[in-house]
């Protein structure tokens, strides 16, 4: 796909949402049941849409709440609901809608003190600590937040008692029960009104953000990184996270200049991304384009998308990092800081970096490769049994310093303070970390491809089967494996994987756009990796044409 001529280039005033139109068109717009474009849908991280489409209006937020009211019934979950929130326009109007329907089923909600907005992880991981060491009574949460998304989008994600994503059998059951309620005209919500739910006394706030802030120290070394009187900058991108870095570095004495503290739901701020439009992932080279420009005034600078769930990772010497590249450094680094016991299995995505294999190799710990979607990691970090888990989108999380759970849903701001403390500890900031990685393992060369795809395309990779592709090279390479489940846990990954010796390519469709996305990985050059690319492309085209 083209870049976008003012990719990375600040945005104008013809760039915004008009937030009063979106938000009207959250209560106004009616939803046609009938279209399969306006139904419920959850995909790997909830239900997600946009007011203007008719995805995601008050309509939908009363049948899924109404809906999960009717699946914690089923799955016996009687303690207090956790609802937390993101600063996106429709973050607040579901917030309000989904107040309502839950404080109507007479279920107690927690909110965070001062309706502040709740980062994911901070949602994760107050569900945890009320839930440890109860065996009844426990507690649930939902996060209000469409993520990294254009501030016209709205999302809802549930988060079960283990306190990661739900799986995929929760939220199918909440998916069939929502629609059944938008096919019946909504029959058998009950909701009271917004002012009638906090006059409740059902409703408690919590202060989420002093107690997660206050317990950094379980998870990071947070002296260290005072001690180190690091110059620390911050892109808080406006989202659920933003008032707490300033009382971290209060909290912990550190030197941190925040930027872009300020809530403003058109996200005026943001530079464009490499498709011309406002996205807040700190990923993205074009919209972390701000804080890049700052790197030299930094040790380090760190950046994190509206609901903080992930990380973007700055150094003054190489820029904005890849995400693999980072994800191999973390791992590495844990891996020799950390008294983990060495059962401990390191997880990672199908299509995230090899380099991840060859460094868990080398600390000889089991290797959980995972089909794409937090929620294939969450419950072995609860359970104890995986130390990390991480994404090739820059989401992770893992245990605390005594091996214990700290959030089982995606962690931007651990993974943020941590590359600090790589920084305090060892003296070279994460990029010149992973070039030591690369002379010892080899260089790594990645790369994504998003191609124009159709509904009918995507829906096609559901008919690769690796067993009937009678493929046996790759780009030069013997092919040591066809996968279309993963190797952790069998899971069907939604699309295929080749591996050889020196590279691999996966392809997967979007669950969200009309792309499918091609990642190649060689450890061999550059050119290698454009030869890998190209044939991947041909193959992948070839199979969803058969």
């Amino acid at each position: 796909m083209a870049l976008h001529p003012r990719a990375g280039q600040p945005a104008v005033a013809t760039d915004l949402t008009n937030i009063a139109q979106l938000v009207s068109a959250y209560f106004v717009n009616e939803v046609d049941p009938r279209n399969r474009a306006q139904k419920v849908k959850f995909g790997t991280s909830g239900h997600r849409g946009c007011a203007f489409d008719s995805s995601f209006n008050e309509a939908h937020i009363l049948a899924i709440s109404q809906a999960l009211v009717a699946y914690r019934e089923e799955q016996g979950i009687t303690g207090p609901l956790l609802l937390g929130r993101d600063t996106h326009a429709l973050s607040e109007a579901a917030y309000m809608t989904a107040l309502e329907v839950f404080i109507g089923n007479g279920i107690e909600v927690h909110i965070q003190t001062d309706d502040g907005y709740t980062p994911t992880p901070v949602v994760s991981h107050a569900i945890l600590r009320y839930n440890r060491n109860r065996s009844d009574g426990l507690c649930d949460g939902v996060v209000i937040t469409p993520s990294h998304n254009p501030p016209t989008d709205g999302g809802f994600k549930y988060n079960p008692p283990h306190g990661g994503p739900a799986d995929t059998n929760a939220t199918r059951t909440i998916e069939k029960y929502a629609n059944a309620l938008l096919s019946s005209q909504l029959m058998g919500v009950n909701a009271v009104t917004y002012a009638e739910a906090r006059a409740s006394d059902k409703l408690k706030q919590v202060d989420w953000r002093k107690d997660y802030i206050e317990s950094l120290d379980d998870v990071i070394d947070m002296s260290a990184i005072a001690a180190a009187n690091l110059r620390i900058g911050v892109d808080a991108m406006g989202g659920a996270g933003a008032s707490y870095w300033a009382l971290i570095a209060e909290h912990y004495k550190l030197n941190i200049d925040v930027h872009n503290a300020d809530v403003d739901a058109s996200f005026r701020f943001m530079t464009l991304d490499k498709d011309g439009k406002i996205r807040m992932d700190c990923s993205s080279p074009y919209a972390m384009a701000s804080l890049v420009k700052l790197r030299n005034d930094y040790d380090i600078a760190l950046g994190n998308d509206p609901d903080y769930d992930r990380h973007g990772i700055v150094t003054p010497t190489h820029g904005l990092m890849n995400p693999n590249h980072y994800l191999a450094v973390a791992i590495d680094y844990l891996c020799s800081h950390r008294t983990w016991s060495k059962e401990l299995a390191i997880g990672k995505t199908l299509v995230s970096s090899a380099m991840i294999d060859r460094v868990v190799n080398n600390y000889q710990r089991p290797l959980r490769e995972m089909p794409v979607g937090f929620k294939w990691f969450a419950p072995e970090l609860f359970a104890g049994t995986t130390a990390f888990g991480g994404e090739e989108s820059a989401g992770a999380s893992f245990l605390d310093k005594e091996g214990q759970p700290w959030s089982t849903d995606k962690d931007g701001i651990i993974l943020a303070l941590l590359a600090a403390e790589i920084c305090a500890k060892t003296g070279k900031n994460p990029s010149q970390y992973y070039d030591g990685l690369c002379e010892e393992y080899g260089t790594a060369y990645y790369r994504r491809i998003d191609v124009t795809s159709s509904a009918e395309m995507n829906a096609g990779f559901a008919g690769i089967r690796g067993y009937k592709l009678k493929l046996t090279e790759l780009a030069g390479d013997e092919v040591t494996a066809i996968m279309t489940k993963a190797p952790a846990n069998d899971a069907i990954i939604g699309g295929v994987k080749v591996t050889t010796a020196n590279g691999w390519f996966a392809a997967r469709p979007s669950g969200t756009e009309p792309v499918y996305k091609i990642y190649c990985e060689s450890f061999v050059s550059e050119a290698h990796l454009d030869e890998l690319a190209e044939q991947a492309q041909h193959l992948v085209t070839s199979w969803l044409q058969a």
